[in-house]
């Protein structure tokens, strides 16, 4: 884990030299995230927990000569939205890989300043796939797309994707407001 990274809450070596509190510039800003991605990522193990039901069902029923007509229809939808319910949790706990070989060999400056760039760039694409996911969604619902199978609505599976990236964008705007909170205090302390 690098040294900026911390699941504990406490000041991490480089929220500390920005002279941060332990959880960013705005507390209530990321208890509010973190409580929204809870829900998320309980939402998230219901849709993995139904996922392993139908699976398991699908192959016992199998066993018996019955099939379950859409059963990789009903699979494909739960494992999307267990995975993107779950990213938002994950950013926040740091679960992504991430690579900072040349990064922490920079000086603080630099890489307070690598740091704000890289999370405005992926606050921006997920803010903007969270946008292009809701309004494909709506596309959906007005056209009356069905899956193949089953001959079901697919629009609330797209729906439930768009909210994962929007759990995603709120961990990464909290991510970037204290990168922004760090870079200035490094600014004003080196001016």
């Amino acid at each position: 884990m690098p040294a900026s990274q911390s699941t504990t809450g406490a000041a991490t070596p480089r929220t500390a030299e920005a002279g941060l509190p332990p959880d960013g510039p705005l507390p209530p800003l990321d208890r509010l995230i973190r409580v929204i991605n809870r829900a998320l990522v309980f939402l998230a193990g219901i849709a993995l927990a139904a996922m392993m039901l139908v699976a398991v069902a699908d192959m016992v029923l199998r066993r018996f000569g019955i099939t379950m007509a859409g059963s990789y229809e009903v699979i494909g939808w739960l494992s999307a939205a267990a995975m993107a319910l779950a990213l938002g949790a994950v950013q926040q706990q740091r679960g992504h890989v991430g690579i900072e070989l040349v990064i922490d060999r920079l000086g603080p400056k630099l890489r307070s300043a690598v740091d704000l760039l890289m999370s405005l760039l992926a606050l921006l694409l997920f803010a903007a796939t969270s946008w292009y996911l809701t309004a494909y969604g709506f596309t959906l619902q007005e056209t009356g797309s069905l899956s193949e199978t089953l001959r079901a609505v697919v629009y609330p599976w797209v729906y439930v994707v768009a909210a994962g990236a929007a759990g995603l964008t709120l961990a990464l705007l909290a991510d970037f407001l204290r990168a922004a909170g760090s870079f200035l205090s490094l600014l004003q302390r080196h001016a």
